[in-house]
């Protein structure tokens, strides 16, 4: 069976019936004609013939990967952000966040590329900016810059900015789990104000690989 997460900049594939680790194509390079058995993700209408949605997929990704009956997982990917808390073993509150966090890893993603940056050699900011879109935020690095400060310390900033914005957006935990590509940056894991366990970027094929062996 062949398992997709379809994300906005990166698809995450997985047939069940190979050993080895999953693998991420861009999405620019997907061919318009595939097709999987399950999917979920911004496009996984498009390439599947059985479709799950976001939210369900992440928490049955965390209920397979998390030994605890009661914590945060937020899933930050490059369009938006979503989260799912449990108490006690069950979901007490969940939110997707497709606006404010607009474009918010692809973002991060494409100033990397644009200004050759490395964010593990990029230290925390002592300051922020006040960033609610990634996309609208960029302005704030402009201007910055713009004024005698380095790029990385704009950039750094804006890393900060959206990454306050998550985790206000997911109720201002003391510690959560991390969903996503964002795992592998050690910056914006870094302004994340508590405690963070990463669990990487296939937490969503875990859940579908649980819904899969369940049916």
């Amino acid at each position: 069976m062949m398992l997709a997460d379809f994300g906005t900049s990166y698809c995450k594939l997985y047939d069940t019936s190979r050993a080895g680790a999953p693998a991420v194509i861009p999405a620019r390079d997907l061919p318009a004609e595939l097709k999987v058995d399950l999917a979920t993700g911004h496009n996984g209408q498009r390439f599947a013939r059985r479709y799950v949605n976001e939210l369900i997929a992440l928490a049955r990704g965390g209920e397979a990967l998390i030994s605890e009956s009661s914590y945060l997982l937020l899933d930050c990917g490059s369009r938006d952000i979503k989260y799912i808390r449990y108490e006690g073993g069950r979901v007490t509150d969940m939110g997707w966040n497709a606006e404010c966090g607009a474009s918010m890893g692809f973002t991060i993603e494409l100033l990397a590329t644009y200004y050759d940056l490395d964010y593990r050699a990029i230290p925390v900011p002592d300051r922020t900016f006040n960033v609610t879109c990634g996309v609208l935020g960029m302005s704030h690095i402009f201007d910055a810059v713009i004024a005698g400060q380095s790029i990385e310390t704009a950039v750094a900033r804006f890393v900060k900015g959206i990454a306050l914005n998550a985790h206000r957006f997911a109720g201002a935990p003391d510690r959560l789990y991390l969903s996503g590509g964002l795992c592998d940056n050690p910056l914006f894991v870094g302004c994340l104000p508590c405690e963070v366990i990463p669990l990487g970027r296939f937490v969503l094929l875990e859940g579908l690989k649980q819904i899969a062996v369940s049916r």
